[in-house]
């Protein structure tokens, strides 16, 4: 499902991020990818999501290569690709119903299939009594389940979650974390960005490694 084949990142400023980067993600499949700060997990999501291009190396997502996606086509590879951030980046001038919907809208779903779809999500993350609420008025930790639920309205076969309990206590986190393997467990491949080895540890999931841009390990939990 994701595919990174000796994938390496130089920003304008000649700063390396990522070099010779290669590894496999299968379907359905969830996996953490970890390091210090600095250690190029971001710029890796980012990749997949092309809000960064590679500088060399070759990724496929969902049988689709990057490098072949021009600037028009990325619209539609992100409808593939449900993108989550630790700073939930909603809209705060409208309802959690009409930020999950934001996907569907652009996508051009009818009216019904929208509100099928969003309130399905909603309820998926635990939320559906709040859909008419503003997301000023919500926790942090459900204003994370909002930017879980947009990211999953439109059922895309790959997540992405750039530290999502960056800013959530450790129950907060752990629930969190618990959704994102639900997903894994229906089919999605999810890829989490995250700091938190404890966590990660309790998952049980495999890891990438990463140290200064290369990958230092990948660990893969005994099958039980």
């Amino acid at each position: 499902m994701i595919t990174f084949d000796k994938v390496s990142k130089r920003y304008a400023s000649g700063q390396d991020a990522l070099a010779e980067l290669s590894f496999e993600v299968g379907a359905g499949e969830m996996v953490f990818v970890t390091g210090h700060s600095g250690a190029g997990k971001s710029t890796l999501l980012k990749l997949i999501g092309l809000v960064e291009r590679a500088t060399r190396g070759q990724i496929v997502v969902n049988h689709t290569a990057l490098s072949g996606v021009r600037r028009r086509g990325v619209p539609q590879l992100r409808r593939s690709i449900g993108m989550v951030f630790q700073d939930h980046r909603l809209l705060t001038d409208r309802t959690v119903f009409d930020n999950v919907a934001l996907p569907l809208i652009i996508a051009g779903a009818t009216r019904e299939e929208i509100g099928k779809r969003v309130r399905a999500s909603l309820d998926k993350v635990g939320l559906l009594a709040k859909e008419k609420a503003s997301p000023l008025a919500l926790s942090a930790g459900e204003q994370q389940r909002v930017g879980i639920a947009r990211a999953i309205v439109g059922k895309p076969p790959v997540i992405i979650a750039d530290e999502p309990t960056g800013n959530l206590d450790p129950q907060l986190s752990a629930e969190i974390m618990q959704l994102f393997a639900e997903f894994g467990a229906v089919g999605t491949t999810v890829l989490v960005a995250s700091h938190d080895l404890h966590l990660v540890k309790r998952l049980g999931k495999r890891v990438l490694v990463l140290d200064h841009g290369k990958l230092l390990d990948d660990f893969r939990p005994p099958v039980q």
